[in-house]
C-alpha cells in the first residue's frame, strides 16, 4: 500500500516509483539524494520546528553500535516495516525526525561508522531516471516527497510493548 500525506499527484507518483524499487535500490537512491542534495536538505531537517534531534540521535547511536551487516539489515527492515524494537522506535517518530535520522545515517556512511554504499556502485537506470525527476522538483516538493517516503517506514508501536 502506498501512503502519501499530500494530494500532489507528482509527489504521489514519485513516492510510488521509489517504493517499487527493490529495497537495496531504495536505500542507494536515498544515499545518492543525500550526497547530491544534502546541502539543501540539511538545513531543512535539523532546523525544522517539529524535529527532535535528541531522539533521532539516540536511534542513530543504537544503529551505529551494530555491525555493518546489522546496520544494513536495520535499514532494510525499516523500509520493509519489519516488527522489531528499532523499527517500532522509528515508527513512533515524527516525519521530520525520521528525515533527520536518515540524514544522520548518511553522515555516518560518510564517516564510515555506518555501512557505506560500495564505492563503485552505480544506480540502475530506473533509479537514475527517478533521481533526475527528484532533482527537478522545487525544494518544497522535494521535502514533501522525502517526508512521504520516510513516513510509512518502520513498525507501529504496540500498546504495552517496550520501545
Amino acid at each position: 500500500m502506498t501512503f502519501t500525506q499530500t494530494s500532489d499527484p507528482t509527489i504521489r507518483e514519485h513516492v510510488q516509483a521509489w517504493q517499487k524499487l527493490d529495497v537495496d535500490q531504495q536505500l542507494a537512491l536515498f544515499w545518492f539524494i543525500y550526497k547530491e542534495m544534502g546541502s539543501s536538505i540539511t538545513p531543512a531537517a535539523p532546523g525544522a520546528s517539529t524535529v527532535s534531534p535528541e531522539i533521532a540521535e539516540g536511534l542513530f547511536n543504537q544503529v551505529k553500535e551494530l555491525s555493518h551487516e546489522e546496520q544494513l539489515q536495520v535499514q532494510r527492515d525499516l523500509i520493509n516495516k519489519v516488527d522489531s524494537q528499532l523499527s517500532r522506535q522509528y515508527g513512533s517518530l515524527g516525519d521530520t525526525t525520521k528525515l533527520l535520522f536518515w540524514y544522520r545515517l548518511s553522515q555516518g556512511m560518510d564517516s564510515g561508522t555506518i555501512i557505506p554504499v560500495p564505492a563503485d556502485y552505480q544506480l540502475p537506470s530506473e533509479s537514475k531516471v527517478l533521481f533526475g525527476k527528484i532533482q527537478g522538483l522545487a525544494f518544497e516538493q522535494q521535502m514533501t516527497l522525502f517526508r512521504d517516503y520516510v513516513s510509512p517506514m518502520g513498525a507501529q508501536a504496540k500498546s504495552g510493548a517496550e520501545i
